[in-house]
């Protein structure tokens, strides 16, 4: 089934990418309601796991409704940095962010920043990792 969503995919780059540069994105339930708004008070288009009631699915289904939805993942969770069990390129993108050991919120603040400027203007995540 993830394989004919892969074929059937249409290419990212005409997907993510909405009217005047907003993107969208599906948030894992790692990153909490202050990643949601953050995304959202920079003007992105942002849904997330725990508002889908999804929070007992497995990697293996956030990906494939990703993929169904045209929307690039951010997680802090490291099994989606391997693109051989989730290839990006049929995606709208997919986004590790990585917090130091000893972290707090502030921290994940900045790391949320840090996307959102590096995807103002032309720069997208479509079909990357």
């Amino acid at each position: 089934m993830l394989q004919s969503l892969r074929e059937s995919a249409l290419f990212p780059s005409e997907l993510n990418r909405v009217a005047n540069g907003v993107m969208r994105f599906k948030l894992e339930e790692n990153l909490g309601c202050r990643g949601v708004e953050l995304l959202t008070d920079a003007g992105h288009d942002v849904s997330s796991i725990p508002e889908q009631r999804m929070t007992s699915a497995t990697d293996d289904e956030g990906y494939r409704v990703c993929l169904e939805e045209q929307r690039a993942t951010v997680t802090l969770d490291l099994d989606f940095a391997s693109p051989i069990r989730f290839p990006p390129e049929p995606t709208a993108g997919i986004a590790v962010l990585r917090l130091p050991k000893q972290s707090g919120s502030a921290d994940l603040e900045r790391l949320i920043h840090v996307l959102v400027q590096g995807l103002e203007g032309d720069d997208s995540l479509d079909g990357h990792l």
